[in-house]
């Protein structure tokens, strides 16, 4: 259904009269949203809390002033929580801040360039593959952090550790406790919305995350809680020795990878949030460019990389946004909370952060999209589902590079289409009375490439070498060399028979190019 029209007074994204209302009130909402958010991710990535809140204040401040997307809002997000992880096990936290901040110049170099828009073209089927397959790694590791235990590094690795993980948590008091708090956390949050006036005003992740807290105080339960440094002692900027270490061509791959998923979900973010309203939209160009400043100040203080984030940018535009000034203010309520109350992350147990990524990871998986994928694209099924495993077996990277190469095959195999139509052609009158066979007209239709080159040399020598043979190309599109070459040469073979009895000859029509 189509949005209304917006009046002056009401558009999202302009300056209309008394706009500073409602962004102060959406403002609130996101800050509630985005606080909890903001920890899981961090500790999911296995870095201090603060870092999380860190990214929030720049994705607030810095990104959310500049120009791009006027409502969406950026932060640390889910999506990459595997990728930080894995560069933090391989390089060290101490190289998180320079891997950040050279995506950062990165995404600036592309959008300078004007390559936002192309993130456009990449296949929906990569993409919820990739968000899959994040979804499954974030949900295979943050079990074993709903129990307070351990996670095997590999995905392979937390799925085969499944079954001791079920044993490790029957033998202790502890964890046993811990995967309670976390399973309530969870429930609260599929639950909560569905109480939609108490959802308008509080939202699920902070009453989740409130009220498993509170649980944990009452009932003196033994559970891990987040370690709490201080904002400024979690800050590390990155020095000489990380930027040396760019030479290394691995880290450089990591690099790549943040720049390009990280740019890939924003885009992709901010063409969802223009659904969702009626306002300016977003200059793709523009946003990729403030993506990558936010992201290169993200790593000169040594914290997460950011994205837009649509569950963060969804509540922005539900609650009432106008104007960027909503996404900025959740920036300063981040920044006066983490300045005055850095002991109240002290409270909050690990399991019931663990259990608002489990429900972001289970979001993440595009269960809705199956069933039609099924009955009516299922290449499409097919390219999200191996791009889902690849990064599950192996690493997001790999996966996604994976899903690409799918994606452009099956494209290519779908574009070089080739059809032939083989019809008689009228028989002169004398040859008539001489009793001659009419000669074939056979027609090639649609694109001739190399993919489709056995079907057709199949059909040409599956027809009648006793009868003259006409071969019209002016019905293909295109005709690519490997085509070309295999056409002149069945040509050259059947006109060498033209001197056997009765002749054979194959006449070519004006075609397409090669």
């Amino acid at each position: 259904m189509p949005n209304p029209p917006s009046t002056p007074e009401t558009a999202p994204g302009s300056r209309p009269r008394g706009a500073l209302r409602y962004d102060l009130t959406a403002s609130v909402v996101v800050f509630l949203v985005a606080l909890p958010l903001c920890v899981g991710v961090a500790v999911a990535s296995g870095v201090p809390a603060e870092l999380g809140i860190v990214t929030g204040i720049v994705g607030g401040l810095l990104t959310g002033f500049l120009p791009g997307s006027s409502l969406q809002v950026s932060g640390p997000a889910a999506g990459l929580t595997v990728l930080v992880y894995e560069a933090v096990q391989t390089y060290g936290l101490a190289a998180l801040g320079v891997l950040v901040l050279a995506a950062g110049l990165l995404q600036l170099a592309m959008g300078a360039l004007k390559l936002g828009r192309w993130f456009r073209a990449i296949s929906v089927a990569v993409v919820q593959g990739m968000l899959a397959g994040i979804g499954l790694v974030l949900i295979a590791g943050q079990v074993y952090a709903l129990a307070d235990l351990e996670a095997p590094g590999s995905g392979l690795g937390k799925l085969a550790g499944l079954p001791g993980l079920v044993l490790d948590v029957a033998a202790s008091p502890e964890a046993l406790a811990a995967l309670c708090v976390g399973v309530g956390t969870i429930a609260l949050l599929a639950l909560w919305p569905r109480w939609k006036a108490a959802a308008r005003v509080l939202p699920a992740p902070l009453v989740a995350v409130a009220a498993a807290t509170l649980a944990v105080a009452v009932f003196g339960l033994p559970v891990a809680r987040v370690q709490v440094k201080g904002l400024l002692d979690a800050v590390q900027p990155p020095g000489g020795a990380e930027f040396a270490a760019l030479a290394d061509v691995a880290m450089l791959g990591t690099v790549l990878a943040f720049a390009l998923i990280a740019s890939a979900e924003s885009l992709f973010s901010a063409a969802a949030v223009d659904r969702l309203h009626s306002g300016p939209r977003t200059d793709y160009d523009k946003e990729l460019m403030a993506q990558g400043a936010g992201n290169a100040v993200c790593g000169a203080l040594g914290a997460l990389p950011m994205t837009a984030v649509i569950v963060r940018s969804a509540a922005n535009v539900q609650a009432g946004a106008r104007t960027k000034a909503s996404r900025v203010l959740h920036g300063v309520w981040l920044l006066v909370f983490a300045a005055a109350f850095p002991a109240a992350l002290g409270v909050i147990p690990v399991a019931a952060l663990a259990g608002v990524l489990v429900h972001a990871g289970f979001k993440l998986v595009p269960w809705k999209d199956l069933g039609p994928l099924w009955r009516e694209h299922r290449g499409e099924l097919a390219i999200l589902v191996v791009t889902a495993v690849a990064i599950v077996v192996g690493n997001l990277f790999e996966g996604v590079l994976i899903g690409l190469f799918l994606a452009v095959a099956k494209t290519a195999w779908q574009v070089s289409h080739v059809h032939i139509e083989v019809t008689e052609e009228p028989v002169a009158e004398e040859g008539a009375l001489q009793g001659a066979q009419p000669a074939l007209k056979i027609r090639v239709l649609g694109n001739a490439t190399f993919l489709r080159l056995p079907k057709l040399l199949d059909s040409l020598e599956s027809l009648p070498a006793d009868r003259e043979l006409h071969l019209d190309l002016s019905g293909l599109r295109h005709v690519d060399h490997a085509c070309a070459l295999a056409l002149a040469t069945w040509e050259e073979r059947h006109n060498a028979l033209a001197g056997a009895a009765p002749p054979v000859k194959v006449t070519v029509a004006a075609g397409a190019e090669v």
